[in-house]
Formats: C-alpha cells, sequence, structure tokens
C-alpha cells in the first residue's frame, strides 16, 4: 500500500511538473488576437505583439484563432513541456473563408477585416469549430430536446396618466447570457422564452464607483436611444460595496450534486467537478464544505470539512460518478437537513446546487420542491443554482430555486466561466450584502408621457406591495452590480423632474426594511446618444441584442449591424476584455444563423 502511494505521489508530482505555464506567441497577424481551445472551451486573448500564456499539459491542441482585422483560424499546435515557449505562424490554408461578402468593418475599432456568413448547407460548420453540435436534429424542429423555460411575457409601455409607479426586485443573475451564447455557438438561435434581458445586461461589469460609506451606490444617468425612435434611455446602476477575501465571512458550504444518468451526457458531471476544484481552490481558512448527491435517491457523501483538508474534499469530488433516475427534491432535503446540522451564526449557510434541472421521480414540478426551502430561508440558509448542460435542463427550476432561496443562478458552459464564476466573482457569489431588495420608480406625468422597463418580467412586484416586507426582494452580493433600463417617451418641450426612485431593503441578517430615495432629474439625460457615457452605449446595445434575440415587438425593426456597430463605438480607445469578444461573436453568430435560416 505504501509503495502504491508512493508511485501515485510521483505521478502526481509529473503530471503537475509537466503541465507547467507556456508562452506562445502568434506572429505575422494583427493582434490582439483570440484563441479558443476546442478541447475545454477556455479562452485567452494575446497582448499587442500576439503573446500569451497557457497552463495546459503538453500535447497537441486544436484551437480557433481570431484576429484583430476579424480572420479566423483554425490550427492544430503543439505545446511543449513545462515552460517551453511556442512560435505560431498561420497560413493562408488554414483561415476559414469568406462565405459572403460583408461590411468591412473591424470588431476590435481599427482595421478593417471581412466577416463570413453561413448557408443552409453550411448549418454543420459549428459543430466542425469545436462548439458543440449543430442544426435541429431532435424532434419537433427543436435543436435540443426536453428543455424547459417559461416566458413571462414582454413590458408593454405604460401611460403615466394612468400609472406611474414601476416596482420590481433586482435580479443579478446571469444564466441567460451564458445559455445563449451555447446556442450561438452550436449553431442555433436560443428559443425566445430562454432570453431574459436583465440577465443579458448583468453579465457584463460596468465602471459603476463602488460606495464610500454604504452597501451600495446608486449611479443614474441616460441619452436619447439609437435604437427607439423619439425615445430615450434612462439607466439606474446600483454597485454594492467591495469585501476583500480577508473580510469575507467564514462560508459553511454544503454542495449538492446531481449525479443522475443524464449528468453523464456531454460530460456535465465532469465540468462540474473541475468547477467545485476551482471553488475548493479559492476558499480561504474558516470555510467548511460538505457533499450530497443524487440519482434515483440522494445521499451525504462527505460531512463538513474544514477547507484546509483539501485533500479530503478533493478525493469525495473526484470519486463522483453518474447513476440512476434524479431525486432532486430527496437531494435538496438531505443538504439542507446537512447545512441545519452546520449551521453557524454569524457565517455564510449557502447551499450550492449544480445539476441539469430535470427532476424525473419524487416530486418533480419546482413549485412541490420550492415547498422544501421556504422555512430554510428564514433560518439564514441560503440556496444558489448553477447549471450544466443543453439537452435535457429545466432552467425555470433552476432559475426559480435560486429566486426563492435568496441565492443567485449561474450557468457554466466551460472551464474558463466556471473560473469567473467561481474565482474572481466568488465573493460575491457568497457573501450578500443587502437583501430583499425593491426597487419602485414614481414617474412624473408632467414630464414623462410614457415609460418601459427592459427586462424584469418574472421580478415584477405590485405597485402596492413595494413596502410590504414579506414581498420577497432581490439579492445584492459584495461588489455586485445591477443595472435597470427604461426606454421614455417625453412630453414635446417639457423639462423638469423625470420621477423619484425609491430602494427599499434589508441588512443580510435584518428583518426590518430601510429605504432610500433619489430624485431622477432631466439633466441626467444626454442630448446625444454619441456623447452619452461609453457604457451606456454599451449596455444599450446589449439590450437591443436580447431584445432582437427574443423576438420583442419593440424590437421588429432592430438590426444586428447597428447593435454592432454601437459595441465597437463604444470600445473604442478602451481595453478590449474578453467579454468584448464574446459578445462580438454572439452577434456575429446570431447574423449568420439569421441569413442562413432566411436564405
Amino acid at each position: 500500500m505504501k509503495r502504491l502511494l508512493f508511485f501515485m505521489l510521483i505521478i502526481s508530482g509529473l503530471t503537475h511538473l509537466l503541465a507547467g505555464s507556456n508562452m506562445i506567441q502568434i506572429v505575422g497577424q494583427p493582434a490582439p488576437l483570440k484563441v479558443f481551445f476546442l478541447s475545454d472551451s477556455s479562452n485567452y486573448v494575446s497582448d499587442a505583439n500576439g503573446t500569451f500564456h497557457v497552463d495546459k499539459a503538453p500535447g497537441e491542441y486544436e484551437v480557433r484563432i481570431t484576429d484583430h482585422a476579424g480572420n479566423i483560424y483554425r490550427k492544430k499546435i503543439k505545446i511543449p513541456a513545462a515552460n517551453g515557449n511556442l512560435s505560431i505562424v498561420l497560413t493562408d490554408a488554414e483561415r476559414e473563408p469568406l462565405m459572403e461578402a460583408e461590411e468591412k468593418s473591424d470588431i476590435y475599432g481599427g482595421a478593417s477585416g471581412g466577416q463570413r456568413v453561413l448557408r443552409k448547407k453550411q448549418i454543420g460548420v459549428f459543430g466542425r469549430l469545436g462548439y458543440g453540435t449543430a442544426g435541429n436534429a431532435a424532434p419537433n424542429g427543436q435543436p435540443y430536446h426536453d428543455t424547459y423555460y417559461k416566458h413571462y411575457g414582454t413590458n408593454p409601455f405604460e401611460d403615466t396618466e394612468d400609472d406611474r409607479f414601476s416596482t420590481f426586485g433586482l435580479d443579478v443573475d446571469k444564466a441567460s447570457f451564458t445559455r445563449a451564447r451555447n446556442y450561438l455557438r452550436d449553431g442555433n438561435l436560443p428559443p425566445q422564452e430562454a432570453i431574459r434581458v436583465e440577465e443579458f445586461i448583468n453579465y457584463f461589469k460596468l465602471n459603476y464607483a463602488p460606495p464610500t460609506d454604504a452597501a451600495f451606490a446608486v449611479h443614474v444617468d441616460g441619452a436619447t436611444s439609437r435604437f427607439g425612435k423619439n425615445k430615450y434611455l434612462l439607466r439606474i446602476g446600483i454597485r454594492g460595496k467591495d469585501i476583500s477575501v480577508s473580510e469575507r465571512k467564514d462560508a459553511i458550504l454544503t454542495f449538492v450534486i446531481d449525479v443522475s444518468g443524464s449528468m453523464g451526457w456531454d460530460n456535465r458531471l465532469e465540468l462540474v467537478k473541475r468547477a467545485l476544484h476551482v471553488l475548493v481552490d479559492n476558499l480561504r481558512e474558516g470555510d467548511r464544505i460538505a457533499i450530497a448527491v443524487y440519482g434515483t435517491n440522494g445521499r451525504a457523501v462527505l460531512n463538513h470539512t474544514p477547507v484546509e483538508n483539501r485533500e479530503k474534499i478533493r478525493a469525495a469530488i473526484n470519486a463522483l460518478q453518474t447513476e440512476g433516475a434524479t431525486n432532486a427534491e430527496e437531494g435538496i432535503r438531505i443538504g439542507y437537513r446537512m447545512a441545519e446540522r452546520a449551521f453557524r451564526k454569524g457565517a455564510v449557510n449557502r447551499i450550492i446546487l449544480c445539476s441539469d434541472g430535470v427532476a424525473n421521480i419524487g416530486n418533480t414540478g419546482h413549485e412541490q420542491i420550492l415547498k422544501t426551502i421556504e422555512t430554510h430561508v428564514e433560518k439564514g440558509i441560503t440556496l444558489s443554482t448553477f447549471g450544466f448542460g443543453m439537452d435535457n435542463y429545466n432552467d425555470v427550476l433552476m432559475e426559480q430555486l435560486a429566486d426563492k432561496g435568496n441565492g443567485n443562478y449561474g450557468y457554466i458552459d466551460s472551464y474558463s466561466q466556471a473560473v469567473r464564476t467561481f474565482k474572481e466573482e466568488l465573493t460575491g457569489v457568497l457573501q450578500v450584502i443587502a437583501k430583499d431588495v425593491k426597487a419602485q420608480i414614481e414617474f412624473n406625468p408632467e414630464v414623462v408621457e410614457r415609460y418601459r422597463l427592459l427586462g424584469y418580467e418574472n421580478r415584477d412586484i405590485a405597485d402596492s406591495l413595494f413596502r410590504d416586507d414579506k414581498t420577497d426582494g432581490g439579492e445584492l452580493g459584495a461588489g455586485h452590480s445591477m443595472t435597470a433600463l427604461y426606454e421614455l417617451k417625453l412630453k414635446k418641450g417639457a423639462h423638469g423632474k423625470l420621477g423619484t426612485l425609491n430602494l427599499r431593503f434589508k441588512q443580510p441578517d435584518g428583518k426590518t426594511a430601510e429605504e432610500i430615495r433619489r430624485e431622477l432629474a432631466f439633466e441626467n439625460i444626454n442630448n446625444n446618444f454619441e456623447h452619452a457615457d461609453a457604457d451606456l452605449r454599451f449596455i444599450a446595445a446589449v439590450a437591443e441584442f436580447a431584445e432582437i434575440l427574443r423576438g420583442s415587438h419593440w424590437a421588429k425593426d432592430g438590426n444586428l449591424k447597428a447593435v454592432r456597430e454601437t459595441v465597437v463605438q463604444a470600445f473604442k480607445g478602451r481595453e478590449k476584455t474578453q467579454d468584448y469578444f464574446d459578445l462580438l461573436d454572439m452577434i456575429k453568430l446570431a447574423r449568420q444563423i439569421r441569413s442562413r435560416d432566411n436564405s
């Protein structure tokens, strides 16, 4: 046994040694460049010299490379031993051909480059790009079978003479954006009911200044709208205070993992494991972890263990295997029992559910399962959900569980998304700084003729319940930001106060609500969209993109080319982020698919 352990340690050490950091340089192409590894969906962006670093085991990898001019290349590269350098030269033979001439505008805001449009006969090209299986092969013309969404409608314009109040709960969920990204990368438009505009908007990190002496700061601005004729945009941004890792409360976490048979599809359980390893690696002393699983039945596999004992936790994660049917209700009940036993006052007591959301034995509807968590929220145990997989997926259950569990809902479609969620945004994911946050805007009928809130349909609250503290609102995590966009029709020649914003919330451990008030001044509105704040212009384009994807009546004349141009203009002179690249890819893919389907 000792000899076996000795050899295992040697092998583990060699693996770690071989998987060192490599510097890769792409020469002879306009930089920066975006590099997409097809094997694990990891993304990298080079510097101005075409250089970037990766931490991967030696071997051959297939990559998709987009250069600064918008050209796309497919290439196999061979990563050398640890800390070795690699120089890459791209050839014309590796460049994907342009399918159809389009405008020669540069997606990075500089030189010009070509675009490509898919025709129907090329429906499988996205599969060749490594994004997954393309095409509508499943029954009823749907690209994925057994997927469940709920359509909450689309907010209409409201006449202020009839109703001058707009009331809703905050939402910082982001799952709708990442699921839509997966649909598009697979060569399919997402179902319209899968699009929640607020989750597109809130996916992006905007440059809101943090508060200095409060739980959150409020930012208000606006401009004429590029996408709504004779309309104005009003932006209300809320930014939570930052909390350092050392200041964060101890986290008592209970992982509830779906290990049913469907979690074996597309290696989704393997991605769960990799995501949880990222989370474990970024916890700190004082945190504790337990694991419950459910297949046909639920069971505990690891009692709450101090994070200092990472090897024991990692071993429990690595041992997870798929099995049986899906008894989600029993798994969640077991998770809550474990969380109750380990409950610590003053700590973050959180259940983290990783699943595709589909239950097929026990109580299978979200209404029944939601009853399981109602009493636990009052006790201080919250629930966050993270979705995995495309087929056999229940968005309704995952979103509603997180909503009622006073947690957040995310969707993990790649290892890089796991790193973003469980490393870069971990403190905000774990620690709530304000709960049951509700917003109510009272518009001034003398200035505002009509208004429309973009998104938040499933967070709508009756105006009369704004100050009813039994009515659920949303939760704001440390460092999180939330944006609400309104389209306004102003009365001709009117000038003065637009309205009043009221925010009502409770402290994380509080029972009594507080309220703050902010005047919405006409002076906040810029009369020239092109001169408005860059973040406002960017997020306006994001909202229009989501409106087009969900088939909104108010975007029936929406133009993806104009959306793309607005994104590019908003980022001129600014550092290009991975989110920027991803959004432009999504817009490009949506245009190609729409063109293909209409040809």
